[in-house]
């Protein structure tokens, strides 16, 4: 039986900040949230994604640092939130924490995927090499440290699509200025993988 000794906890953050572009994302996908991050921080206190990199220019956006209280989501104070969390191998976390820190000490290398965006709203994929969309980002990330398979979420994916993860666990759902990880249970260490472990192992 494939077990995995699990240490750490890794958090899906979902957001709905109220901007124009949000708006008129809610709008055209009828989403409850449209902009994700992830944090390896369980106070939320450094996020990563791809976003606005100034907080009052919606037009110039690459790989940020995202903080509750700092930057965009000091302006858009009325930030709605939900967190969800995934549990990963201690190796694994340290693996995670060193590549979205070289990822952020090259940022300056990666852009904002806009063309990719626009056409999702018509369905049509399209990828760039070292430019995401948020939600795009989020997905490479887990699908590179095999949080979840390549098929898993469609390749048109939406905030809304993490919620599909169903090993993850819904931790909070609010304001993110509010935002506190709730004090749970321990939970066990070892853990059996996911069913789709298996599944992805035989099928390659």
């Amino acid at each position: 039986m494939i077990k995995e000794k699990e240490e750490k906890e890794i958090f899906i953050v979902l957001t709905q900040t109220g901007t124009i572009l949000s708006r008129i994302l809610k709008a055209l996908t009828n989403a409850e949230y449209n902009h994700s991050s992830i944090s390896l921080e369980e106070d939320l206190s450094c996020m990563y994604s791809f976003g606005r990199i100034f907080p009052y220019n919606p037009f110039i956006g690459g790989f940020v640092k995202e903080s509750t209280s700092k930057g965009t989501f000091k302006r858009f104070y009325n930030t709605e939130a939900t967190v969800l969390s995934v549990y990963v191998s201690d190796d694994k976390y340290e693996k995670m924490k060193a590549y979205l820190s070289e990822m952020y000490n090259n940022k300056e290398q990666y852009h904002y995927n806009y063309v990719a965006l626009f056409l999702a709203l018509f369905g049509i994929p399209f990828k760039q090499r070292r430019c995401y969309y948020c939600s795009e980002f989020v997905r490479d990330f887990l699908i590179r440290f095999d949080i979840i398979p390549k098929t898993y979420l469609p390749s048109i994916v939406k905030p809304i699509d993490f919620f599909k993860i169903s090993w993850s666990e819904k931790i909070y759902t609010g304001k993110l200025r509010d935002y506190k990880k709730p004090v749970t249970a321990n939970k066990s260490r070892n853990t059996i993988l996911p069913k789709y472990k298996t599944k992805a192992l035989l099928e390659m």
